[in-house]
């Protein structure tokens, strides 16, 4: 689907209630950093198409640099893309309020059991599954920029730095946005 087609089907103003679910979906579904992400984006994107992969994709690269979590930041921006700074406020108490509470008391309850295996069975578990569905929307996340060799260098070079140079992603992102800026500017002045 367009993205043109996309932004019509979206004339009606999402409501803050919905906004409000839309994070707490995300917020009870998303065990981990990453997969949190992975769940924003099917419902953002795939099912109530409130925003187009592309926008999507800016969202996540301008959280990336922002303080905080990129996933909080990423509610704040759906929000305030959809509806403003109140759409800002619902979609981060969605995100953050009955799941904060739940997962504080879940985490108290696991530090008090923590030296049982099967626990420590259970929490591996989930952090494969949550790691697979990170490397899955990473792939996605790429797909739009699938023609763009230079967007799939930079991909494979950040990958390989973080991967198999130990880098901080920090020193990554140093390294490699100016470096991709530069270049995106030399395309765009091309293209012109």
């Amino acid at each position: 689907m367009t993205e043109m087609a996309q932004r019509q089907e979206v004339a009606q103003p999402v409501s803050l209630t919905a906004l409000f679910t839309g994070f707490l979906i995300v917020s009870v579904c998303g065990v981990g950093g990453g997969s949190g992400l992975v769940w924003t984006r099917r419902i953002a994107v795939e099912t109530r198409r409130w925003i187009s992969d592309r926008e999507f994709a800016d969202i996540v690269s301008l959280c990336q640099f922002m303080p905080g979590p990129n996933i909080v930041g990423i509610a704040v921006c759906v929000g305030a893309n959809l509806r403003g700074a109140i759409g800002s406020v619902a979609a981060l108490a969605g995100f953050l309020l009955i799941p904060w509470s739940l997962g504080f008391a879940l985490g108290l309850l696991c530090l008090e059991y923590t030296h049982l295996p099967v626990l420590r069975n259970i929490l591996g578990g989930i952090a494969a599954a949550a790691a697979g569905m990170l490397i899955a929307t990473g792939t996605r996340l790429l797909l739009p920029h699938r023609r763009r060799p230079a967007a799939l260098l930079f991909a494979g070079l950040a990958f390989a730095l973080i991967t198999f140079a130990k880098l901080p992603l920090l020193v990554v992102l140093v390294g490699l946005v100016p470096l991709g800026i530069v270049i995106a500017g030399i395309g765009a002045a091309k293209t012109r």
